[in-house]
């Protein structure tokens, strides 16, 4: 995409990835400003995550699906989904709320090679196998995909991950290196997950602390 247009900016402490969903509560007056016009003409906001010092420059387009609640004082519930990666190129605070000259942007084209096609694979066993794991099932419109970089971004938005590594992952333009390092750091979760469930059992008095001391003995040396 080379499309260069004005997009209202949302900073927030989390970071949006495409075709994540993700349900905001709207209170601050600027922002039911902003969501009221975004409803009023269809349009998207940009979600941009903001540490508390920094505004990043790369964030992603987030489209209202649905408006779960509204409030008498014009508080909203409302459910939105990651659609584009945007670039900032320039800031403009004439409004109530901040607006950016941005360009989207995507992955780089990449050949369906057997290693791409080997690590989708790889990349839907580790998320069926995180879904077995903690329970939770992945909804929207990539969960039960096979598309490479649709997968990849399945894995990026799990809730294991900081919003600083979800936004590593945002900023890439290779499908096939997000691929790599998200399935590398799901691998951690899940062995967080699972010797968090072991652990439990040993409260309840079930199991053996040393046989999982053992077992996952090299997990904090590897950091995600």
């Amino acid at each position: 995409m080379a499309n260069d247009t004005i997009l209202p900016l949302f900073p927030l402490g989390l970071v949006l990835l495409p075709e994540m969903r993700l349900p905001l509560h709207i209170f601050e007056e600027r922002y039911k400003l902003m969501v009221g016009k975004c409803l009023e003409e269809k349009s998207a906001f940009g979600i941009v995550y903001f540490s508390g010092k920094e505004m990043r420059k790369v964030g992603c387009s987030a489209h209202i699906v649905e408006v779960l609640r509204r409030y008498q004082n014009g508080e909203m519930d409302i459910m939105t989904l990651g659609k584009s990666r945007f670039f900032i190129k320039e800031i403009h605070d004439e409004k109530a709320y901040l607006e950016g000259n941005i360009v989207y942007f995507d992955d780089d084209p990449e050949e369906q090679t057997a290693d791409l096609s080997k690590l989708t694979a790889e990349g839907m066993r580790s998320l069926q196998e995180m879904e077995e794991s903690d329970g939770a099932e992945r909804h929207g419109p990539a969960a039960g995909t096979s598309d490479a970089k649709a997968i990849s971004f399945l894995i990026s938005a799990n809730k294991g991950f900081t919003p600083v590594e979800k936004q590593r992952f945002l900023e890439m333009t290779s499908t096939k290196r997000r691929l790599e390092d998200s399935i590398k750091a799901l691998r951690k979760v899940i062995l967080r997950e699972r010797l968090t469930q072991e652990i439990a059992g040993i409260i309840s008095g079930n199991g053996d602390v040393t046989k999982i001391s053992k077992r996952y003995a090299g997990l904090k040396q590897t950091p995600l």
